[in-house]
């Protein structure tokens, strides 16, 4: 499971602009990482500006995942991940960060604002810290210790079948 971006964008009446951005890229070859970030920026900005206000939805493209939620007041933020990443712990993670950013940055910043004119350094943290779902999600760490003792429940009744 990997997230490899979280970006907030603001929807305006006709076209989305990036707002802030950061990018886990290390997994992707060196000399090809910028050109995947600018793949990734570009698919955001178009996702928000095909989508409605108030819209949560995820979008595969290749093997990314690309989740996003735009809120009522044209908020947006996106996250890419690959395809295995928890939907419900994007669309969580998604509301944090535009909670946040709502109230660390002014709103009469958002149609204007660029990735270079606006303070929010929290989106790295995200992105580090919600690398690994389980750490961050108890359902998710809830549901991979079923997982596992499932695995081993059956290994353990596939010895007894083979003892008898």
């Amino acid at each position: 499971m990997k997230l490899f971006s979280l970006s907030v964008l603001y929807k305006g009446p006709t076209k989305a602009h990036l707002l802030k951005a950061a990018y886990e890229l290390s997994s992707v070859g060196y000399f090809q990482r910028s050109s995947v970030q600018e793949v990734m920026t570009f698919t955001c900005g178009l996702i928000v500006e095909r989508s409605p206000p108030g819209c949560r939805c995820s979008v595969q493209e290749q093997e990314y995942m690309c989740h996003v939620y735009i809120r009522d007041d044209c908020l947006s933020a996106v996250a890419i991940t690959d395809t295995e990443y928890p939907q419900r712990v994007c669309f969580s993670l998604l509301d944090k960060v535009l909670d946040e950013f709502s109230r660390q940055v002014d709103d009469r910043d958002w149609p204007t604002g660029s990735p270079e004119t606006i303070r929010f350094t929290r989106l790295e943290e995200y992105l580090i810290k919600y690398q690994n779902p389980r750490e961050v999600d108890a359902l998710t760490k809830v549901q991979a210790e079923v997982d596992e003792t499932k695995i081993i429940l059956a290994r353990k009744q596939n010895r007894c079948c083979k003892m008898m």
